[in-house]
């Protein structure tokens, strides 16, 4: 019988695998069935065996995700491996299993226990309160650099001083830039400073599930008293309490008790105040009343910083070219860097080759692939053509009215952010233009995306049109 590897020797692949299903999947999905998981590997790496807690969940994976799973785990090995589903049942799992994935947005003490079938164990007592912070995501580990640089600045001045200024404090930004990061950064500052303080991490659904277990249990009077004593209050993702009603009622409560008694309250959003739908004028005006911050997707020398950083967190070290070739590549946001660093490093692991361009370009070739296929310039100007309501002729042309300029300018910047084409090469393709018309166009759409909350929402939408 082949030796299953303990905890430290099999983890690799495994997590590598579910840490691009986190990436692929909606966050309900993974939560719900890929988190969960526990998987022992063969010492050679031939068979992974992943063990399910009950016959309806391992039916469940077996159709919905099974093949997915196995063509992750052969992309990142490079060689055929085998996928076994199995109820755990047996004792030896629980000593040998390779550890149930933990990302930034679960504490460790939400990790699921696996038992064999058959067992009980008597729940210990829960806490009489929890702060659901994550002790690894702080102002010393977040990277800094212009995308999210007033954004830390205003949650460290938060940290630092809380329930006067910027209060309430309002993150908007795309999927993946790092706003938890920052939003638990502010609590482990605080806490690290006040121990005492009573302070809370959560999620906008878990604020909609508490609302809803209220109603089911009548027990609102212990949900005020949750709520309404906090010295701080971290919110995840508050456009989710669209279309609820009674949830934007307690929130809306749970806001004014708190202001009333100088609590901080931090919040975080994919848009900003004013562009968030189905939620109530008189919160979305709450929301608007303290300082709104964006972070923006990282810039090529923060995505390096990133990745080098993330990398020695990883008792790896990544050569800087190839830092620089894996940031040229991964632009969208810090997740999706994440994922490509740790396809790396497994990639590299498991055949036993040092990080280098090349193999970096095997390891992503699956990425690689998509973005060359997906994203040309001739594609963003089809798509700023038809968002702005020009012709595509438009983009080559010599007319210089504002309402063809700006576009055209804006097609230039995304040209210059999403492809690998030069200054040069780009202006050709813009009817023959000179690159320092180019890169004028590109300095001052950077510049004015800082400043103009609507241009940036508006490249926002662009962006993720263009990348699917």
């Amino acid at each position: 019988m082949t030796e299953e590897l303990p905890n430290d020797a099999g983890q690799g692949l495994w997590l590598a695998c579910v840490e691009q299903l986190s990436q692929d999947l909606p966050e309900q999905q993974f939560n719900t069935w890929i988190k969960p998981l526990v998987a022992t590997v063969t010492e050679d790496f031939s068979k992974v065996t992943v063990y399910v807690a009950n016959r309806f969940k391992l039916d469940w994976i077996r159709a919905q995700y099974a093949g997915r799973i196995s063509g992750l785990l052969e992309d990142l090995y490079g060689q055929p491996v085998t996928l076994e589903l199995a109820l755990a049942h047996r004792e030896s799992v629980v000593r040998t299993y390779v550890r149930p994935y933990q990302a930034e947005r679960s504490t460790p003490s939400e990790a699921p226990t696996l038992l064999p079938s058959g067992s009980s164990v008597e729940e210990a007592p829960v806490p009489a309160f929890r702060n659901r912070l994550n002790s690894a995501l702080t102002f010393e580990t977040l990277v800094e650099g212009t995308a999210n640089r007033m954004a830390r600045s205003a949650a460290m001045h938060v940290a630092g001083s809380p329930g006067h200024l910027y209060n309430p404090l309002f993150i908007y930004g795309g999927v993946g830039l790092g706003k938890t990061h920052l939003v638990h950064a502010v609590g482990n500052q605080l806490l690290k400073d006040k121990p005492d303080a009573k302070i809370l991490y959560i999620h906008a659904e878990q604020f909609v599930s508490d609302v809803v277990k209220a109603y089911q249990r009548r027990t609102f009077d212990e949900f005020k008293e949750r709520y309404h004593s906090l010295d701080l209050l971290l919110i995840d993702d508050v456009q989710f309490f669209a279309n609820k009603d009674r949830t934007q009622e307690e929130f809306f409560n749970a806001f004014e008790a708190l202001l009333a008694k100088k609590s901080h309250i931090v919040m975080t959003s994919d848009t900003y105040p004013k562009g968030l739908t189905n939620i109530h004028e008189r919160l979305v005006s709450r929301f608007d009343s303290g300082l709104t911050v964006a972070i923006e997707p990282p810039e090529l020398e923060m995505r390096v910083a990133i990745l080098i950083n993330k990398a020695r967190a990883e008792n790896a070290e990544m050569p800087e070219e190839v830092a620089f070739f894996v940031a040229k590549n991964v632009r969208s946001n810090v997740r999706e860097l994440e994922g490509a660093l740790r396809k790396i490093l497994a990639y590299s692991r498991f055949n036993q080759k040092e990080v280098s361009i090349q193999l970096a370009r095997e390891a992503l070739r699956d990425l690689l692939s998509i973005q060359n296929r997906q994203i040309s310039v001739e594609n963003i100007q089809k798509t700023v053509a038809d968002y702005y309501k020009i012709k595509v002729a438009d983009m080559y042309s010599k007319k210089r009215p504002a309402s063809i300029a700006r576009p055209r300018q804006i097609a230039m910047y995304l040209a210059k952010e999403l492809t690998q084409k030069s200054l040069p090469e780009i202006g050709e393709l813009f009817g023959g233009r000179d690159h320092t018309t180019v890169l004028h166009a590109v300095r001052k759409i950077s510049a004015e995306r800082q400043q103009l909350t609507e241009l940036n929402q508006q490249l926002h939408v662009l962006e993720q049109t263009l990348k699917g």
